[in-house]
Order: C-alpha cells, then structure tokens, then sequence
C-alpha cells in the first residue's frame, strides 16, 4: 500500500505557495515539492502541522491506496 496525499490540491485551493508553506512549517519547498509528488512521506509530526495549518481533518490530506500491483 501506499500514501497518497492531497496537500497540493488543498494548498492550491486556499491559494497558499510552496514557498509560503515551507517558510510557515518551517521546512525546504524542495521538502513541500517531495511530499506533493508522493516521492516523501512526512513525518507524523509534519503529517499534524500540515492538518493543522490547512484545518482540515488528517483524512482529507492522506489516505492508504490499496490497489494491487504496487
């Protein structure tokens, strides 16, 4: 299985940059860029800060794709 992440779409939408997003957690936009093409999965404690600082549930940012052949 693996973790699929909608931060892109979620930061898009509130019309937030990488840049902004990394200088507010505290991160590198090539950090930002990694996790947003699911080549990265954040940390727990980055996974909270992100659910925090969008103020959405932890759900709407990352689920499990369960397909087969991965």
């Amino acid at each position: 299985m693996k973790v699929i992440n909608h931060i892109r779409e979620i930061r898009l939408k509130k019309g937030i940059t990488q840049v902004k997003l990394a200088e507010d957690l505290q991160i590198t936009r090539q950090t930002v860029n990694a996790i947003e093409k699911n080549k990265y999965n954040p940390s727990l404690e980055l996974a909270l800060k992100l659910m925090e600082y969008f103020d959405v549930p932890i759900e709407e940012i990352f689920y499990l794709d369960k397909t087969k052949g991965e």
